[in-house]
């Protein structure tokens, strides 16, 4: 299964990232590398929970991801 995550960085450095269709699927880490680390554990636990309490597990279906450039 993929999941898109988006991945911030904070202004006193480290990141956040969440994992859209998961709501409250939400991990940081100090490097880019860590947060995407956290967050791979973080949705590995999530969709485990979904599994144990016999919920569907969100799929993430109808979702693009388009980079837009906007000119100044």
């Amino acid at each position: 299964m993929g999941y898109t995550v988006i991945l911030e960085q904070e202004s006193d450095g480290g990141y956040v990232v969440h994992a859209p269709a998961l709501p409250g699927c939400v991990s940081q880490g100090e490097t880019r590398e860590e947060a995407l680390t956290n967050i791979r554990e973080a949705i590995e636990l999530y969709i485990e929970d979904c599994i144990e309490a016999g919920d569907l597990v969100p799929l993430e279906v109808g979702r693009e991801f388009i980079e837009v450039e906007a000119r100044n």
